[in-house]
């Protein structure tokens, strides 16, 4: 009579399991390196943590063991013993729609990698478009996945910021907010640009000259208003300004529908962004405005947005992908236990002036 022994389903799944992870491929290790190229295990070691004292044939030797058997470096375990994640993190203040519609976003993105890539640092990007990415990217950051943080279009009273300065992580704002004056910062003067586009605005004989503001709790869209007031002078109009949240060409639709309703015969407009003058520029065409006969229009950035309008937008040329690259060269010196000598940084601009005006 034959015997059945009862299933033990556990144990069952347990063998399962082992023969599934015996299955997989072995990953190659420094012990394999070593053998492949007839060396010592720390001769490896050493060329792997570019030490000196290997000599020209035993580096030529690992090297082409190292692609023979395929090592991966285990950069967890490396990371873990020097107490270092060699990653940052870009937060992003932004909706998401903004975000993708901001060229200025994107270049401020390139730049930073390029500058991190160049020290071996990861970028992480984390973007926050309402206060549950703020709840979910602080507790982020505090479970030590990032060695610093560059924030870009940080705003006043910025939950991100405060918690960044009660973790004690190394951060760089591109930007300066009022309330984080402890944290370095790379900006321009905005005050200054705006003041200037706008005055050149104004000596081309417009007298209603109105302003679509945005982003008012920062300094970029706090700064820039002020700059468009200092030009106006002693004739400047509170009715001929307009005020939004965003950056964005929605905002110049809006605005510039608002404005068109206070002041028919306004005769030239100073966009806070180009992605505003765009808009601003759709609404005019439909409502039978010539640009810039009937009314001149400057925006600020230079971004593709000024590229794209017609005719094409007089605006402020900033360097955006400069102004990452100085974020994470400021921020790798501080995780690496130095401070800059000033807490700002302030990057140049230019007026480009087109046709639009």
């Amino acid at each position: 009579m034959a015997v059945v022994e009862p299933v033990n389903r556990a144990s069952t799944a347990k063998i399962a399991v082992m023969r599934q992870s015996d299955d997989r491929p072995k990953r190659a290790t420094i012990f394999d390196v070593a053998d492949e190229a007839k060396v010592s295990r720390g001769t490896v070691s050493r060329l792997l943590n570019g030490e000196r004292y290997v000599s020209d044939s035993a580096r030529e030797a690992i090297e082409l063991a190292i692609a023979r058997v395929g090592y991966v470096r285990n950069m967890a375990a490396r990371n873990l013993a020097s107490q270092r994640t060699r990653a940052v993190g870009l937060i992003v203040h932004e909706p998401h729609s903004v975000f993708l519609e901001d060229p200025n976003i994107g270049a401020i993105l390139l730049g930073t990698n390029e500058r991190l890539s160049e020290d071996d640092y990861q970028l992480v990007c984390l973007i926050i478009g309402s206060d549950r990415d703020s709840a979910r990217v602080a507790d982020f950051l505090r479970g030590g996945f990032v060695d610093g943080v560059i924030i870009v279009s940080a705003r006043e009273h910025d939950p991100i910021a405060l918690a960044i300065g009660q973790i004690g992580l190394p951060a760089v704002t591109v930007g300066h907010p009022s309330d984080v004056p402890k944290i370095p910062f790379v900006g321009i003067d905005n005050y200054t640009a705006a003041r200037d586009v706008t005055s050149r605005l104004r000596d081309t004989g417009r007298r209603r000259i109105g302003m679509i503001a945005a982003a008012l709790d920062r300094d970029s869209g706090a700064d820039r208003l002020a700059g468009f007031r200092s030009a106006i002078g002693d004739g400047f109009d509170e009715r001929l300004v307009v005020d939004f949240p965003l950056y964005s060409r929605e905002t110049g639709v809006a605005g510039m529908k608002e404005l068109l309703a206070r002041e028919p015969d306004i005769d030239g407009v100073f966009a806070a962004s180009d992605a505003i003058a765009a808009g601003a520029i759709d609404v005019l065409r439909q409502a039978g405005r010539s640009i810039p006969g009937d009314v001149g229009i400057v925006g600020f950035d230079d971004s593709e947005w000024a590229q794209r309008c017609d005719p094409l937008l007089s605006t402020i040329r900033q360097p955006a992908d400069l102004l990452g690259r100085q974020a994470a060269s400021i921020l790798l010196d501080l995780v690496n236990g130095t401070r800059p000598e000033q807490t700002g940084t302030l990057l140049p601009t230019e007026i480009v002036w087109r046709d639009s005006a």
